[in-house]
């Protein structure tokens, strides 16, 4: 069902691109695309502060007017992590240490994954940009970011809580509005491909 979501969306963002060179909007979800301007007060990322991989405070104001992307990742994983956090570097690799590109890798083991193990996990698989943070901070609040703003699992997210655990592949786009506009699998490199090319026209 997903597959058929993705490619659905993936035409009408063909179709739109023809006339006007414009992403969907995301405010529910279900991750059904809007093209109008959503109203003032729909649905955004709740502002957040956590702590990455340097030990410093990061969060939604440091996202503020800048184009982001977050995915939930745990260190210890050994199945889709790796994968995703590879594919990731194809998008680091773009965009090093731009300023206004911010990568943002969530977490979901924050009982385990301390600044220093972020840290040691960052430097040993990526590039090691300044503009790519991992995050750690207080489990419930982690959940809640990732399953009722960033709707990481989608709808069924929302009838989790914190003691479900909480593993998926998507990255997600957001805007400098911190409006999400785009869902992507992480473990398929060639939605990277996708990924990439969203984000340029979203920078314009």
């Amino acid at each position: 069902m997903r597959f058929y979501k993705v490619l659905f969306v993936f035409y009408l963002f063909l179709s739109c691109n023809n006339e006007g060179e414009q992403l969907p909007f995301y405010i529910s979800p279900d991750f059904t695309p809007t093209f109008e301007e959503p109203k003032t007060g729909s649905h955004k990322i709740k502002n957040f502060v956590f702590t990455n991989q340097d030990s410093l405070p990061f969060g939604s104001d440091n996202l503020n007017g800048k184009i982001h992307i977050a995915n939930f990742m745990f260190t210890s994983c050994t199945n889709i992590c790796p994968i995703m956090t590879t594919n990731m570097t194809e998008v680091e690799k773009m965009f090093a240490n731009n300023q206004n590109i911010q990568l943002v890798s969530f977490t979901v083991t924050p009982w385990i994954d301390n600044p220093d193990l972020l840290k040691r996990y960052k430097q040993e698989f990526t590039m090691n940009s300044s503009n790519w943070n991992f995050l750690t901070g207080n489990k419930s609040d982690i959940y809640r970011l990732a399953r009722k703003s960033y709707f990481a699992e989608e709808e069924i997210g929302f009838t989790k809580d914190s003691t479900d655990f909480l593993h998926t592949e998507h990255f997600l786009l957001v805007d400098k509005a911190m409006r999400i506009r785009g869902i992507y699998n992480g473990t398929l490199r060639l939605e990277m491909q996708q990924l990439i090319k969203d984000i340029h026209l979203l920078n314009k």
